[in-house]
């Protein structure tokens, strides 16, 4: 029940239909009687700056939920990054402190590798690939560089933002092999969809599925179908794969701490969550 105690949590990006994340807050925060709730906002790329200001300036918001295509223009928002948002040059989570000021983190890749540590996927020496040098690739390529993998191929339209990714991932981690300009997903342990592409069907697919062998894993970021195309393609050559919303899963415990709420785990999520594709 909405009163005037309610702490809000903004989701923001553009555009809104895909979003998942309050059909997993909302029935948590209501199974534990917090007085929380998550509100999709649908805000453009020209109108982000000035309404992530004016929504800050509201008392009872507690933080917000910043998904694409905003994440990188949010870390040049606030006053201070973690070292996780640093590395990824976005964030896709900011928390109002006591002072006012406001904090930004990046969840997605924590999500992502507690993923695929979950299904037993060894990252520990893997070569890997990624597709899209965004918010939520560079996030994902971070986390991955963290997790112990020992090469990690990059790929974006953008020739300059795979680039900065690449000379960030160099930077904090000298020995790390990063290769960038090339979707072919052959001879990879594990290959990442991190780009919008499969939201709609007319979409191509990021990678060549013909190359896939069958040992390599798959990984999707696109949450608005459970089984997107590639997924499909991946499942039919025998590939092992993570669904989008697996990511969101894993990362919204980190999240609710984040943002001050008590601990959750995964499992105490999808018992409540009341997803829909």
């Amino acid at each position: 029940m909405i009163n005037g105690s309610t702490q809000l949590i903004p989701h923001i990006g553009y555009p809104t239909e895909a979003f998942r994340a309050p059909m997993i807050y909302n029935p948590w925060f209501a199974s534990k009687q917090i007085n929380a709730i998550v509100v999709p906002m649908g805000v453009k790329p020209k109108d982000f700056a000035s309404t992530l200001t004016s929504i800050f300036a509201m008392t009872n918001v507690r933080g917000a939920l910043i998904t694409m295509p905003h994440k990188v223009e949010a870390a040049s928002l606030v006053d201070s990054l973690s070292v996780t948002a640093s590395i990824a040059g976005a964030c896709n989570a900011i928390a109002r402190n006591p002072d006012g000021s406001l904090t930004g983190d990046q969840f997605d890749g924590i999500g992502f590798v507690r993923g695929l540590r979950r299904k037993g996927v060894e990252l520990t020496g893997a070569r890997a690939l990624v597709a899209g040098c965004g918010g939520v690739g560079s996030a994902i390529a971070a986390s991955l560089a963290a997790a112990g993998v020992d090469e990690l191929h990059l790929f974006d339209l953008d020739q300059q933002t795979r680039e900065h990714l690449s000379q960030r991932l160099r930077t904090h981690y000298p020995h790390l092999r990063v290769v960038a300009g090339s979707t072919d997903p052959d001879g990879f342990d594990l290959v990442c969809n991190a780009t919008p592409l499969g939201m709609h069907d007319e979409d191509p697919l990021p990678f060549d599925v013909s190359r896939l062998a069958p040992s390599t894993f798959v990984g999707e970021v696109v949450m608005k179908r459970e089984i997107t195309p590639l997924l499909a393609a991946a499942r039919s050559r025998g590939c092992r794969y993570q669904i989008g919303t697996d990511m969101l899963f894993e990362m919204i415990p980190a999240y609710l701490e984040f943002f001050g709420f008590p601990e959750a785990t995964p499992e105490e999520l999808r018992a409540v969550a009341t997803l829909q594709y």
